[in-house]
């Protein structure tokens, strides 16, 4: 699942950068005066000498300079931020999107609202090193903006060399794909039927939940393994995560796949956060760990001997949401790695489809640069969430009292159901290339969205003109997407056994599609 906070997902960046001279004092040496397209404003109690920024603050405070920078030549576009900093005692804040800075601020033209674009955040002490930020504009129009560099509500110290700021637009990782390599699968999967369903919730499932899925008339549903989404801390103690993680591929063998059996419905099998989990630049810190990397393939060995010739295994689904922006270990990039922990199934089980996700955490744009593997019966997923400000619109926000929404159709954003197949083109044209099989692992519209249940429809009826089985995100798990729950406004959701989006999709699981859900 997206979990949406002020930090925006983009697509995979250019690493490149050239890295000043350190000198012998630890120093950093640049040529050069700070660039005339800033005007920095120093905050109570920070110094600037020399070009170097510093901050301090010994109780939780906030202190950040700024300076105007027209952002409007990055409207559509990606732009990436980088600066040279080093760090101290810095202590992560009480709220995600707070502690460390590097902000763009600006009123996007489009929606008329402020926006407020943090980079990664850091922590504890760091020497000099470039700060990579990365956001992601191709919604938005910028008027005008503000950068922020500093510290906000939180305590330590902060150096910032700022003639090494540097501002521009962000280049892939990855080099574009335009191959005509042809996926290769058995006449068994070719032959399968479009599959309709949902995710599974976060925690331990019931018997209940699969009662209830197949009355419904959901066949497939994707069970997840995840604990402590979005905390870098959660899954670094990688004993701790064995113990975790075993215990629900045990919950997987001998409670799921029973109930699936029982129940007539088939099973994604989802390792939703890997060892190690996300750093706290949202890295997959297997990426950049080779000793992790071998614990996520390992743990598919494992995977692999248990649930080796089930009928009801639809496809092992090797990792969510991956997002790389920086180059990783030797064999480690979120491709290779997938190819890697694939190859280790096939040495078990050689029949069973692996599943394949995009970067940008598996969205749509990334299939500009996916490749296609030469392993059998590789089939490719991707998240529809766009556009990511109507789904997750009031996600996190910490005073419903005064949030705008957003409404879906909008004639002055253009988003209507042309513009889903637009932000899809590229899973489709990848999909023709490569004779390729696509799986919509989730899709979903917050339950305050303004007309979510027309959004699922046109998102339903795209995935069954496509012939892509699917899966809605999610069933009994976060409030805010469940759809036996509707909601007035942001966390003002109250049971609801009947209401418009929960018809939409039963419609869509039973292969009905419905134009007006409230008619």
């Amino acid at each position: 699942m997206r979990i949406c906070n002020l930090i925006l997902k983009c697509g995979a960046l250019c690493a490149a950068f050239l890295f000043p001279a350190v000198n012998g004092f630890g120093e950093v040496a640049v040529s050069g005066e700070v660039s005339p397209r800033f005007d920095w404003n120093i905050p109570e109690g920070a110094t600037l000498e020399n070009d170097i920024l510093s901050i301090s603050l010994n109780e939780k405070n906030t202190a950040m300079a700024y300076s105007d920078y027209d952002l409007s030549q990055f409207a559509g576009k990606k732009v990436k931020v980088s600066i040279l900093s080093r760090g101290k005692g810095v202590k992560r804040s009480h709220v995600s999107y707070f502690g460390f800075k590097v902000m763009l601020m600006f009123v996007d033209e489009k929606s008329n609202q402020t926006q407020y674009l943090t980079g990664p955040q850091r922590e504890g002490d760091w020497q000099w090193c470039t700060i990579e930020a990365a956001f992601d504009l191709r919604e938005m129009k910028p008027t005008d903006g503000k950068i922020y560099l500093g510290l906000q509500e939180t305590i330590g110290a902060v150096d910032f060399n700022l003639a090494s700021l540097r501002v521009e637009e962000a280049q892939p990782l990855f080099p574009v794909d335009r191959s005509t390599t042809k996926c290769r699968y058995s006449k068994r999967v070719l032959e399968r039927p479009m599959q309709r369903g949902v995710m599974l919730p976060s925690g331990d499932c019931t018997e209940d939940d699969f009662k209830t899925l197949h009355e419904w008339g959901v066949t497939l549903a994707r069970y997840q393994m995840v604990r402590g989404w979005g905390n870098p801390e959660a899954n670094r103690d990688v004993d701790d995560y064995r113990r975790w993680i075993d215990s629900k591929i045990d919950h997987l063998v001998k409670d799921v796949l029973p109930w699936a059996e029982r129940y007539g419905i088939d099973i994604v099998v989802d390792v939703h956060v890997p060892p190690g989990g996300s750093r706290i630049d949202r890295e997959k810190a297997m990426f950049h760990d080779p000793k992790l990397a071998e614990v996520f393939i390992d743990i598919w060995r494992t995977i692999a001997k248990k649930c080796n010739g089930h009928p009801r295994i639809w496809g092992y689904d090797l990792f969510n949401e991956p997002t790389q922006e920086k180059e990783g270990a030797a064999g480690c990039d979120y491709w290779t790695l997938q190819e890697r922990a694939a190859r280790a199934i096939r040495a078990i089980d050689p029949v069973t489809p692996i599943i394949f996700e995009s970067l940008c955490s598996d969205g749509p744009e990334a299939y500009e640069w996916m490749k296609v593997s030469n392993l059998p019966n590789i089939i490719y997923q991707v998240h529809m969430y766009y556009p990511h400000a109507y789904t997750h619109q009031g996600v996190g926000q910490k005073d419903p009292d005064k949030f705008k929404t957003l409404a879906y159709p909008n004639v002055g954003r253009g988003w209507n159901k042309e513009y889903l197949k637009e932000n899809l083109a590229p899973v489709l044209d990848f999909q023709k290339r490569h004779g390729a099989i696509i799986y919509v692992g989730e899709f979903s519209a917050i339950a305050w969205a303004p007309n979510a249940e027309q959004y699922l429809a046109d998102c339903i009826s795209i995935f069954e003109e496509y012939g892509w089985s699917w899966t809605y995100h999610a069933f009994r798990e976060w409030h805010g997407w469940d759809v036996e729950r509707e909601a007035d406004g942001p966390l003002k959701t109250k049971p609801s056994p009947n209401n418009a989006r929960k018809k939409v999709l039963l419609q869509g699981i039973r292969g009905e599609m419905v134009q007006n859900p409230r008619d």
